[in-house]
């Protein structure tokens, strides 16, 4: 089957055990991208997935806060799907009331505010994703009606897990998803990354069917279920391994993604020469 697009979480994934950008990837994936697009869907901020772009040497269509947020190749908007301002009041106000041991950031379009800028899980992810939060508990001054797309919340994996179940049977109305041990997302309704991959096919005019995805986490799950192919990442839990058409060779740090990439761009390229 020949590929036509790929698309890929990044942290994890893309990026080493430090959610940074591998060096060595970046002339593979600027001989990929030369092919075919890539395109990054992922919980982070745009600037964050922006930044590791740069990193890279790359462009293309980047998919935000799982898929809540989607801009085309040049920047562009083609979707954004937010939490009203009324519920996210509503909501961060529960996460302070009744979720104490969990560390809450905002997200919405490119701004990011938390609580405490100093909290060691602010600081953790501030280091991840190489951008700034800043402190404001002022939603409605720092969003307005536009409303915003995320909460992240942090903590240890047993708070998470809770946060997850508890949030879920609260807020029937937002989708709730963990996207690692330490960290779960919450978003509007109906925000997947799947949903971001048929929308960026359509961009692209082509069928899924010709895609392939790669991911390592609980919210990649309905991403690597739209595509003809997937690869999931060495380290992943049972179940993402189980959603995958296949355990990619190498792990995220031995350049799981490119390689492969490389690979199946270097057999479509031989087949077509037949």
């Amino acid at each position: 089957m020949a590929i036509k697009i790929a698309f890929s979480d990044v942290d994890l994934t893309i990026t080493d055990d430090e959610h940074h950008a591998i060096p060595s990837d970046a002339p593979i994936l600027q001989c990929v991208t030369q092919h075919i697009p890539l395109c990054l869907v992922s919980g982070r901020l745009p600037g964050g997935i922006l930044a590791l772009q740069r990193d890279l040497g790359i462009t293309g269509p980047i998919a935000a806060f799982s898929g809540a947020y989607v801009l085309d190749e040049k920047g562009n908007e083609l979707y954004s799907k937010t939490i009203p301002l009324d519920l996210a009041l509503e909501v961060k106000a529960y996460l302070e009331r009744d979720l104490p041991d969990v560390v809450a950031g905002t997200y919405g379009f490119d701004k990011w505010i938390v609580d405490d800028a100093s909290n060691p899980a602010v600081t953790q992810e501030e280091y991840f994703v190489e951008v700034s939060a800043t402190q404001s508990r002022d939603l409605a001054g720092t969003f307005g009606s536009r409303g915003i797309h995320k909460f992240l919340l942090m903590g240890k994996p047993d708070a998470i897990l809770s946060a997850e179940a508890t949030m879920c049977a609260r807020y029937p109305q937002l989708t709730v998803v963990r996207s690692s041990p330490i960290l779960c997302e919450v978003m509007a309704k109906g925000v997947s990354k799947s949903h971001a991959v048929r929308l960026l096919c359509r961009h692209f005019g082509v069928d899924p069917k010709d895609a392939v995805a790669f991911g390592d986490g609980p919210n990649d799950l309905d991403m690597l279920g739209a595509v003809g192919q997937s690869y999931v990442m060495p380290h992943a839990e049972e179940a993402v391994k189980r959603a995958a058409t296949h355990v990619c060779q190498w792990s995220n740090v031995d350049s799981g993604v490119a390689r492969t990439l490389a690979q199946l761009v270097a057999e479509d390229e031989r087949l077509g020469e037949r």
